[in-house]
């Protein structure tokens, strides 16, 4: 388990790898993978995920199930590091014939599930989570949700779902950035009071600030010792591209790296690359 200190140092190590692998295929949702690196980190590098990279397909491992799955390069580079491949194959992210989509393949080990079209993600978790409670098994399943999702109908049907079968084994979180596609969520529909609303459908529902190691890691301590049935989502309000001043918290970067000599330049600068 790596201390609050080392996991700030990997999760700059973390945006570098992201931004060398989307430079190096000219594509990539870079900005979507940094806003939730400090959150995917905690998972896996505090040990709240347990997991065998020697065996990926171990019955009793916590699930992750990447719901916003363009943010695919960040897992495939935190699944490199904890060794369920080499890391000289994160160059091969989105090249032909190479195993790294640009969005996310469960053909990689450690992934579950493939995932492009957005609003399924919470479907399947709760799901797998329904399965562990039948087969009385104790492994969580976390689900990663970006916040554009929750235009979906299917992400509401799904807590009501989880909500009635007391699903207190699965965790969702949130990626609060106020973005998606192609402007802030509060000019198209607006999801706010979110939490009030998450709330309505029966889950317990905290709001944290997701770049905060502190924070984050309060939300993950007692969840597999909380005795409430009910299941819990985590907003987690964070910046897109957070770590890139020059592309941060701004609709024209998404779904691409840096375009132009002169802001590759830019970007490299500021990751010390």
């Amino acid at each position: 388990m790596l201390n609050f200190k080392e996991l700030e140092d990997k999760c700059f190590e973390l945006r570098q790898t992201v931004l060398r692998m989307c430079l190096k295929a000219n594509t990539g949702h870079v900005t979507s993978s940094f806003s939730v690196v400090e959150l995917l980190a905690s998972l896996y590098y505090r040990d709240y995920i347990n997991h065998d990279s020697s065996n990926p397909n171990w019955d009793d491992r916590d699930r992750l199930i990447l719901s916003k799955a363009q943010a695919s390069p960040l897992l495939y580079a935190i699944l490199a590091d904890l060794g369920y491949y080499d890391k000289k194959d994160l160059d091969l992210f989105a090249q032909k014939d190479g195993p790294f989509g640009v969005h996310l393949q469960n053909t990689v080990k450690g992934v579950e599930t493939t995932a492009g079209a957005l609003g399924h993600g919470l479907g399947l978790a709760s799901g797998i989570a329904l399965r562990a409670k039948m087969d009385r098994k104790l492994f969580l399943t976390y689900t990663i949700l970006g916040d554009g999702e929750l235009y979906e109908g299917s992400i509401w049907e799904s807590m009501k779902f989880a909500s009635h079968h007391n699903l207190n084994n699965l965790v969702g979180i949130i990626d609060r950035n106020f973005l998606c596609t192609t402007d802030f969520t509060e000019n198209l529909i607006e999801l706010e009071p979110l939490d009030k609303k998450i709330e309505s459908f029966g889950w317990n529902c905290v709001k944290i600030d997701g770049h905060n190691l502190n924070q984050i890691d309060d939300s993950l301590k007692d969840l597999r010792n909380r005795k409430s049935r009910k299941p819990t989502m985590i907003i987690a309000e964070t910046t897109k591209g957070k770590g890139l001043k020059s592309m941060s918290h701004d609709p024209l970067f998404h779904g691409v790296p840096p375009k132009g000599q002169e802001n590759i330049d830019k970007a490299k600068k500021e990751l010390k690359i």
